[in-house]
Order: structure tokens, then sequence, then C-alpha cells
């Protein structure tokens, strides 16, 4: 009994740091997107981001990226993995195996994620219908609204929701299985934001646009992520109770 006790206190304190933290994150994500949006409705330009996009091309040849030649190549075979073929494929790939690994909750979590961030990007497009970027040519298809960058946003939201469940299968018991669980999230979170920074050198987003996705995506993911924690936990102590 004594055992049991002292685990499940060592099990408890984690959350007890975490859940706060993560709470406070998700809030400053949204609020921050939320102030971007606010300030593009009330018709502030923000010039960063023409500065940015500027500064990304050739002065006088504005058609041509800075960088060398296989750079561009690169960015746009980067910038599918935020398109929707990849993304549905790699989060379907992702729903099935989670349901084969018998969790289904997380699998279902997983599809929500995917398709509440769709629906909501969509939402925020057509609510504040920005432009696309006219400083320069696009490099790359794009016929939606600017803001937010759907790329950012969706892959936010599905990679690092799928990081986050494949991170929770990793049973944390010895120091190779945290490093694992960390360099699942890490990965998934450098694809994340590859995908933001590629579709602001394509000239396609203002960076302002990718910030936005970023954080709504992220939110997203986490509020996805904490809600599954918590029905899992309850179910868990119920089980246990029982």
């Amino acid at each position: 009994m004594i055992r049991v006790s002292q685990g499940s206190t060592g099990a408890r304190r984690p959350a007890t740091f975490l859940w706060p933290a993560i709470g406070l994150l998700m809030i400053s994500l949204i609020l921050l997107g939320v102030y971007l949006g606010h300030e593009l409705m009330e018709g502030e330009r923000f010039a960063l981001d023409c500065r940015i996009l500027l500064a990304l091309r050739i002065p006088g040849d504005l058609g041509t990226p800075i960088g060398p030649r296989w750079l561009l190549q690169s960015v746009i075979d980067v910038n599918a993995l935020g398109g929707v073929t990849l993304l549905c494929l790699c989060g379907s790939a992702g729903v099935i195996w989670l349901a084969y690994a018998r969790k289904r909750a997380e699998a279902l979590w997983l599809a929500c994620s995917m398709i509440g961030s769709s629906l909501i990007s969509d939402t925020i497009k057509v609510w504040i219908a920005r432009p696309r970027p006219d400083l320069v040519p696009h490099l790359a298809q794009a016929t939606s609204a600017s803001f937010p960058s759907g790329h950012a946003m969706n892959s936010a939201a599905t990679y690092l929701t799928l990081a986050l469940m494949l991170a929770d299968s990793i049973t944390p018991a010895d120091r190779r299985a945290r490093v694992g669980r960390i360099a699942i999230v890490a990965f998934f979170c450098l694809i994340v934001i590859l995908i933001g920074m590629c579709r602001i050198y394509l000239g396609v987003h203002y960076p302002s646009d990718v910030i936005a996705g970023w954080s709504f995506g992220t939110a997203w993911a986490l509020i996805v992520w904490a809600l599954n924690r918590r029905i899992v936990g309850k179910r868990i102590a119920t089980t246990n109770g029982q």
C-alpha cells in the first residue's frame, strides 16, 4: 500500500505544475492570434511584414528569392508537408496507428483536431478577409484569404496533436523513453516551424499570418491533447477505483 501511494503522489506532482503552465500557454497563444486579427480589422498593416517579405527577394528582381537555386525547391518540398494532401495522409496514418494500438480515444481526438482546425481556420479567414501579399510575386498557388496561414495552423494542429499522442503512447519507464518522447515532439515542432517559414519565403503569406496560424494551431493542439489526458485520466482512475 505504501508503494502505491508514493507512486500515485509522484505521478501527480508533474501535473500540479504542468497543467497551469499549459493553460497559461494556451491562453497566451489564443490572445496573440486574437490581437493580430483585431489589429488587422482596425486597419493596422504591420510594417515589419512588408520589410521581411522584401528582404527575402533580390532587390530589382522581386520574382527571385534570395539564396542558392536549390533552396527554392527545398522550400517547395517542405511547404507540401503543410498542404491538404499530405496533412490528410499523415493525419490518417496517425489515426490508424493509434486505433491499431487500441488507443481509440486518442485516434478520435486526432481526427477531431484535424477537422476542427480546418473549420476554425476557414472561419477566421472569411471573417478577417485579409488579401494575400501583393508586394512580391507568389512562388506557390494561393487562392483563399491570407489570415491566418492555413498551412501554419493546420500543420500545427495536426502534427503537434499527433506528436503529443505518440509521445503519450511511450511509457516513461526510463531515461531513454523520456528522451524519445521529447525527440518526437521536438521533431514535429521543427516541421511546423519550417512549414510556416516556407509560406513567408514563397511570398504567399505575411509573417503575421504565419504567427497567428502557429498560435491558433498550437493552442488547438494543446486543448485537444489536454482534454484527452483529462478524460483518459478520469477513466483510468475510475477503473482503478472499481
